[in-house]
């Protein structure tokens, strides 16, 4: 299925792949982005293995892969960027990702691969020139890895949220956008409040997204969210307790559950009897 067109003028592009890992109830839909301004382009969180051949032959249409200026990770989880050492090796593109994992990605390629192949974004931000404009790289730390940044196209006016906003779809169903957003809530809810950190974090998100003119916020799974639906995505999270909001002492307790590795299934604890 062809990417969906998110934006495009005479010299600017912004793509969306949705459905390159196979609906196999294995892995975790996600979508990979392509950003072209001119003659220059970047890759936004390509995911992993799975995805990689499918991207490369994929995006040939609209960009010769091979001149990517910029891989660009909101994270460094597996289905963001597992396939770093193909990409590294097939592109002569920089990793642009958090300073806390400059140490840590070079464990997804082979040795000496990541040299001098990395611009580590300090935990405040910046703005990176991408042909003629720059992407704002959007501080979004704890929603939810310890070093995250969200990518904002000031041209198109998007903000790619990584996995802020996700939703539980399949690829197909990605491609339609959200423009009402109290139907989807319970395709993002129960992912929200067990991923994201804590609510204090959301709220100072809120306080700083509400800044940028945003006209659709796109996460890495599931579907855009544009219109109206983006205001009333913001005042949704910005009161939504998750994580260690939810957490109390029932939560850390010394197992008493058993795996069955033959079965691949947990049984639980037998209880002692009184008396």
């Amino acid at each position: 299925m062809a990417p969906i067109e998110l934006y495009r003028d005479q010299n600017h592009a912004c793509l969306m792949f949705t459905d390159l890992i196979e609906e196999d109830g294995q892995a975790i839909q996600a979508n990979q982005f392509l950003i072209v301004d001119d003659d220059t382009g970047a890759v936004l969180d390509p995911g992993g293995n799975l995805a990689f051949n499918e991207l490369f032959m994929g995006m040939r249409r609209f960009f010769p892969p091979q001149k990517l200026s910029y891989i660009l990770a909101s994270h460094a989880d597996p289905d963001i960027i597992a396939s770093l050492d193909r990409w590294l090796t097939s592109t002569d593109a920089t990793l642009v990702i958090s300073r806390i994992w400059e140490r840590f990605v070079p464990h997804f390629t082979k040795v000496g691969k990541t040299e001098n192949r990395i611009i580590a974004v300090p935990d405040a931000g910046a703005h990176l020139p991408l042909g003629r404009h720059n992407l704002m790289l959007v501080p979004a730390h704890f929603m939810h890895s310890e070093g995250n940044f969200h990518f904002y196209d000031p041209v198109s006016r998007i903000l790619f949220t990584g996995d802020l906003g996700a939703s539980m779809t399949t690829g197909p169903e990605a491609r339609v956008p959200v423009t009402d957003l109290q139907p989807h809530i319970p395709r993002m809810e129960g992912f929200h409040r067990r991923y994201m950190v804590s609510n204090k974090v959301l709220r100072l998100w809120v306080r700083m997204a509400r800044q940028l003119d945003i006209a659709m916020i796109v996460p890495q799974h599931g579907a855009p969210i544009m219109g109206v639906a983006v205001e009333e995505f913001l005042s949704w999270i910005e009161y939504l307790a998750c994580g260690i909001d939810l957490m109390d002492e029932r939560a850390y307790q010394v197992p008493s559950a058993h795996i069955d590795p033959v079965l691949r299934q947990v049984r639980p604890g037998l209880q002692a009897a009184n008396g």
